[in-house]
């Protein structure tokens, strides 16, 4: 093979190198432009009304439970302010001190969630998010009177509309599904720290509304139905 043989060989090969590499530098740019489109999405995109479902059956079926409802503000499909206000309500016996405790008092919470999902756009969501819970409430207690062993007599010890409140934080984890047109369906789980409370002269309650049995720590869940708009 001659030496121009050889040279036009070479261009050759580079020039059909440089065509094929030509529609692969079209769509590298394509995609890297894409990447560098503006968020069009609006601020403001819409909101959501839901009930939890959960707090329902817990009340039908133990005893204790809450009704609570939920609005939820679609920030750019990413960011979610969330106020959640309910009516927690408790009717208890216990069997081992014989001691009567009743509640039904509102509770709130404000926080916010963040849709983890990559595609922010898309009908199913994934949340992570943070809540600051509180309740000013009141309670009932009674006990079978106490006879004195002693002096005799009779001693009640019972009271009513017991002033109490209650702050905490909720860390929550949750899913968030589309299942018709603009009805959603999502669960989530709570964390609850207690942050500060004043359960008034008679010390440790049993419940608290919003919060759930009494302790410094809880575990929550809600089973939420809701309603974009």
């Amino acid at each position: 093979m001659t030496r121009s043989a050889v040279i036009c060989n070479y261009i050759s090969s580079l020039a059909i190198s440089l065509l094929l590499a030509l529609p692969l530098s079209a769509q590298s740019a394509k995609v890297l432009d894409t990447d560098l489109e503006p968020d069009t999405t609006p601020w403001l995109n819409g909101f959501a009304i839901g009930v939890d479902l959960a707090g329902l059956v817990q009340n039908a079926v133990s005893d204790y439970g809450q009704m609570e409802a939920q609005l939820r503000i679609n920030l750019r499909d990413r960011y979610f302010p969330v106020l959640e206000a309910g009516l927690g309500m408790a009717s208890h016996d216990d069997e081992i001190t014989q001691i009567t405790y009743s509640s039904k008092s509102p509770y709130f919470r404000i926080g916010g969630d963040y849709n983890l999902m990559k595609d922010k756009h898309d009908a199913y969501r994934i949340y992570g998010g943070i809540r600051y819970g509180f309740s000013f409430f009141k309670y009932d207690f009674s006990h079978p009177d106490i006879k004195d062993p002693f002096w005799g007599g009779v001693a009640e010890w019972a009271a009513d509309d017991v002033n109490c409140s209650c702050h905490w934080a909720e860390f929550s984890g949750g899913v968030d599904a589309k299942i018709w047109g603009p009805i959603h369906l999502g669960w989530s789980v709570r964390y609850r720290k207690r942050i500060a409370h004043d359960f008034g002269e008679h010390g440790k309650v049993w419940y608290v509304p919003g919060f759930g049995k009494s302790g410094s720590t809880r575990i929550g869940y809600t089973f939420m139905i809701s309603l974009d708009i």
